[in-house]
């Protein structure tokens, strides 16, 4: 089941943040670079980041989580995380399909990750989404953009 978060409550904040942080250690071992934004987040930085939040519940416990900003007619996705003892169960796609079917005034849905990170740069090539940019962030970082017609 999927359902809106309030990212505002603690308890559900304190949650979203254990995924984020299970998650993104999963990126940044891919991507051999561990000062990602995602991993220095705290509960009230989650609360005060102005992003919309759905949830993937498995049996009552959650185990996904995406997270978007709306301008005008596109969607920015900034969290699609997992998880690490659900990955490979597509609850990333029925999250990203959830959100494609409920926005009905989208036009484009927008999303980076690291370059080096293919598993999610696979995942969005496969559900639609085209390259746009790279922009190398360091030395050793790199972030790709994808971009999707609706």
């Amino acid at each position: 089941m999927i359902k809106k978060m309030d990212i505002t409550n603690p308890k559900i904040s304190k949650e979203v943040l254990n995924i984020q942080i299970l998650s993104y250690k999963v990126e940044a071992e891919i991507i051999d670079f561990y000062d990602i934004p995602p991993l220095q987040d705290t509960v009230k930085s989650l609360q005060q980041c102005g992003e919309i939040f759905f949830g993937y519940y498995l049996d009552e416990e959650l185990s996904g989580v995406i997270s978007i900003k709306v301008d005008k007619e596109v969607m920015d996705i900034h969290r699609l995380m997992v998880h690490p003892k659900h990955f490979r169960k597509g609850i990333a796609r029925k999250l990203l399909n959830f959100l494609q079917d409920k926005m009905e005034s989208i036009e484009a849905i927008t999303v980076s990750t690291g370059t080096k990170n293919t598993p999610a740069v696979a995942f969005y090539l496969r559900n639609g989404f085209s390259k746009i940019e790279e922009i190398k962030v360091t030395e050793r970082l790199s972030l790709t953009s994808f971009k999707k017609q609706i």
